[in-house]
């Protein structure tokens, strides 16, 4: 067994977690507009990003983050452009695509991909990792990268078990939604307001 502060690291986590953040919105947005399936697949694809950035600090992408202003540059204009993305498509959401109910529908596979991307794509998370990780780290590891690579995994996993839940419950209010089109497109616009802040705030962050 990898030697770590468990406990520790699993408070601290769920904390961090529960915190509104960009993929918080994103699921409940997807879970709201297609229903619960929509949220999980969303909540799913979040977690597998979270996998990407456990191999990539594994790697030592973070540290190659933190030394390269180009590289992160470059990894966080996309990361806000495919937000800012995602945010306009919900802001141009029409009541008469919403009456029709297919037409702004995405597969799961979709939801997947979108929220595995704007997760992967977001270098703060990259470096976020590869500062928070080695934290719970005990001083005497045997092996401290093995350690590092199973928190990673931890965290991805707490992350689906808290964000799951939130598209399975945020889902069964969609029918009560699609019922009233003009308060479903409200809560559509307000979503892709909030996604479109949070990329350009993306892109104007500067680095601590």
């Amino acid at each position: 067994m990898p030697e770590a502060s468990w406990l520790l690291f699993t408070v601290a986590s769920l904390v961090l977690i529960t915190t509104p953040g960009q993929d918080m919105i994103l699921v409940m947005s997807r879970s709201i507009a297609q229903g619960p399936a929509a949220g999980i697949a969303t909540a799913a694809g979040v977690s597998v990003g979270l996998v990407g950035h456990t191999l990539l600090a594994t790697l030592g992408l973070g540290a190659i983050l933190r030394a390269s202003e180009l590289v992160f540059l470059g990894l966080k204009l996309v990361g806000a452009a495919y937000l800012v993305y995602l945010g306009i498509g919900l802001i141009r959401t029409r009541r008469a695509e919403l009456l029709v109910g297919e037409a702004t529908r995405r597969s799961l596979a979709r939801l997947f991909v979108d929220g595995a991307f704007s997760n992967i794509s977001n270098p703060k998370i990259a470096i976020f990792y590869f500062a928070f990780l080695p934290q719970f780290v005990l001083p005497d590891a045997a092996r401290p990268t093995l350690t590092i690579f199973v928190l990673g995994l931890l965290f991805a996993l707490l992350t689906f078990c808290v964000k799951g839940p939130v598209g399975l419950f945020a889902g069964l209010l969609s029918g009560w939604l699609r019922a009233r089109p003009a308060a479903l497109v409200w809560l559509y616009r307000s979503s892709g307001i909030i996604l479109l802040g949070l990329g350009v705030r993306l892109a104007l962050e500067r680095r601590q």
